[in-house]
């Protein structure tokens, strides 16, 4: 099978969706398949990359890490034609989600989309951050969902968060899968004398892009706290963002810097040996829609300390392979790391063999095998045969009822933005 995947971010960004992509892009080729990835460009991605288009894009949008592209040229339309995809998979709703639209209209293809984004929360990046704007991108994505033959859910909570909104195409959960058998070879001890972290010292963990919309500041005091009361705790940071200035800060604020170790983007063997350095993986971020870091975390055999959210709750079991923490403060935060802490030697060796269990049903392959028996069913299923004279008025009606589908999207999302502004400001002028 071709299967084209299209996506916002990807390597060398740091991030969810572009680890996602590179993941079921490497596992479908393990399995036989071709894969062509359309991305934007990235500043020190490879010069040579074999089945990867990019797209020309404005670097640093708005002072983030993210990439914008720009009009997509005709040369995209020549090279998915020489690919000849029997699948498109869009990973976001705009920017080359609706060149995605396009180009499963203008061939006649399924659409594939997976909703990896609390879209909602990220809308700091956007000027003119509003209310509106948040409502905005929740009707966009969900208008763009309907349009899509099948939508992949990362979670089962993502899922049912798409049906309350309003989402009538299939919805089927497809979670990023974790390569298990990488995670559990990491060399945690060689990577603490790297670090010169002490072999006795509690390793408090946290990996991913570092960024406002993952509570960073409050994980990093609320990690602050436990390690003031246990003088060998140390704070190991494996990522890269805006975000590590203020945790930074918050450690000196402390007294705490020579307790914190930061060591920026790893891939690879280097992450798993960072993974495997920690003795519990801490994480507050709610913006999330699946446990991805959580379930690498596990296979390195690391219960998880986390806030109730998406993407949680799927994976970290409360008492069996970590803590789940309803409240957040600052208090059960701490409480929950202490929990860990405190398990004797028995304890803690059945929190680590419960969080290998769950990222073995986690597994990659599991996940591939999923997705492409949905392509398999789109692919198959019914279709008419069309003659040569035919097809070429067929894509003119498609390429132009794929421009109206993008047009009435905007349009309804932004008329449903709106009305919600206006409606929230007719009810505070009524109090």
């Amino acid at each position: 099978m071709n299967i084209a995947l299209i996506t916002n971010t990807f390597t060398p960004h740091v991030g969810g969706v572009a680890r996602s992509v590179e993941a079921f892009a490497k596992a479908y080729r393990e399995l036989g398949h071709r894969v062509l990835v359309v991305a934007p460009e990235f500043e020190n991605a490879p010069e040579h990359e074999t089945d990867v288009f990019r797209i020309p894009a404005i670097q640093h949008f708005n002072g983030s890490d993210f990439s914008v592209v720009l009009p997509v040229s005709r040369g995209l339309y020549d090279r998915m034609e020489e690919f000849g995809p029997d699948v498109i998979h869009s990973q976001h709703p705009f920017l080359l989600g609706m060149t995605a639209l396009r180009i499963a209209r203008k061939f006649d293809l399924p659409l594939v989309f997976t909703h990896h984004t609390l879209y909602e929360q990220y809308t700091h990046y956007v000027p003119g951050d509003s209310l509106a704007m948040k409502r905005f991108v929740i009707e966009l994505s969900t208008r763009y969902a309907n349009l899509a033959d099948q939508v992949f859910a990362p979670s089962q909570s993502i899922r049912d968060m798409l049906i309350r909104r309003g989402v009538t195409s299939p919805v089927l959960v497809v979670p990023t899968g974790v390569s298990v058998e990488r995670f559990t070879k990491g060399k945690g001890r060689d990577f603490r004398m790297k670090k010169h972290i002490p072999e006795d010292a509690f390793v408090v963990g946290h990996m991913g892009r570092l960024a406002p919309e993952k509570n960073l500041e409050f994980l990093a005091r609320s990690v602050a706290d436990f390690m003031k009361e246990h003088g060998a705790a140390v704070f190991l940071l494996v990522g890269a963002g805006p975000s590590l200035e203020a945790i930074k800060h918050i450690f000196a604020g402390a007294g705490m810097s020579g307790r914190l170790h930061t060591c920026g983007v790893l891939e690879k063997d280097a992450l798993a040996d960072a993974l495997n350095a920690m003795d519990v993986f801490a994480f507050a971020s709610k913006s999330e829609t699946q446990g991805m870091v959580l379930t690498e975390a596990m296979a390195s055999g690391l219960p998880v300390v986390a806030l109730d959210a998406p993407g949680v709750r799927e994976v970290v079991v409360d008492g069996d392979n970590g803590r789940v923490i309803r409240e957040e403060t600052r208090e059960a935060f701490y409480a929950a790391l202490q929990w860990v802490h405190g398990r004797s030697r028995e304890e803690r060796a059945a929190l680590v063999a419960s969080a290998r269990a769950t990222a073995d049903v986690f597994s990659m392959a599991s996940s591939a095998r999923k997705a492409l028996a949905a392509y398999e069913n789109l692919r198959s299923g019914p279709s008419i045969r069309r003659h040569d004279d035919e097809l070429g008025w067929d894509q003119i009606r498609a390429r132009i009822k794929a421009e109206w589908d993008i047009l009435k999207t905007f349009a309804q999302a932004g008329d449903e933005a709106l009305n919600e502004s206006l409606f929230a400001s007719d009810r505070k002028m009524k109090r």
